[in-house]
């Protein structure tokens, strides 16, 4: 389903800042993976999502998505085939707008809507029911601003709207960094449901390594660019915070750094 192939990328280039991320990186997602990718401060992780999406052109390689070529595709072009929810909760709604307006654009992605705004009684009630699965009251909330929400309840609906139209890639970019941990746990409960319910192909970044092991069927490790570590299987669902580091340390030959990580 995704398809990163031998990707180079440098930042400034050819100035006293220049900083190469990428050289030759490769990774290959199957339909249905969920991916969790883990790794420290600038080891490339929300880099590889911003170029699979197109936020960043690429030096030399090739992204490609359900078999479509979309490395020289820009960003809006790609939100065809990809679903996206960021760390903040606030990127990924308008904060104006009613929780079913916010909807009712997410549902017309790739279709053009004409000049008249109108949400149906049909339209409105499949919201309805659609928030219902979130089990978290936001059905009989369809005319309240998004900005009044609070954060989790926010990114629950924003996790919802990007899985709507069934994306062939559904990118989570440490979607639960900014939330408190009973409602981060809420927020990856409500992930793997639509995940699997939907058959998605997804790839999330997260800081947390105990998150990073417990969901998905494939973890990916990374260090200065490089993949370090994939495992996935029963390997993956036997694995602990401890043998994971223990794992990287080798693999990387250099010890795992990011106290966040570690801390969570």
């Amino acid at each position: 389903m995704l398809e990163i192939k031998n990707i180079y990328k440098t930042f400034n280039e050819g100035t006293i800042n220049e900083k190469k991320v990428f050289e030759g990186l490769s990774l290959t997602l199957e339909e249905g993976d969920f991916v969790t990718v883990i790794g420290g401060n600038g080891a490339g992780k929300s880099t590889m999502l911003n170029i699979v999406a197109g936020a960043y052109p690429v030096d030399d390689g090739e992204i490609i998505i359900d078999g479509v070529d979309v490395t020289n595709l820009p960003e809006y072009k790609r939100a065809k085939f990809i679903g996206r929810v960021f760390q903040d909760p606030r990127m990924g709604t308008a904060s104006d707008m009613w929780v079913e307006e916010n909807m009712s654009v997410a549902d017309s992605r790739g279709h053009n809507r004409g000049v008249r705004w109108a949400i149906r009684g049909k339209d409105r009630e499949r919201y309805r029911e659609q928030l219902k699965l979130l089990d978290l009251g936001l059905e009989d909330r369809l005319t309240t601003k998004m900005g009044l929400l609070s954060g989790g309840q926010r990114q629950a609906i924003t996790l919802l709207m990007a899985a709507m139209k069934k994306p062939k890639l559904l990118l989570l970019d440490e979607h639960t960094a900014a939330l408190d941990p009973k409602t981060a746990a809420k927020v990856l409960e409500i992930t793997d449901k639509l995940v699997k319910e939907n058959k998605l192909t997804a790839l999330m970044v997260t800081h947390n390594m105990r998150d990073a092991i417990a969901h998905g069927n494939r973890i990916i490790m990374m260090n200065a660019g490089k993949i370090v570590l994939d495992i996935k299987g029963e390997e993956k669902q036997k694995l602990t915070v401890e043998a994971l580091l223990a794992k990287f340390t080798e693999a990387s030959g250099a010890e795992f750094t990011n106290d966040r990580a570690l801390l969570s």
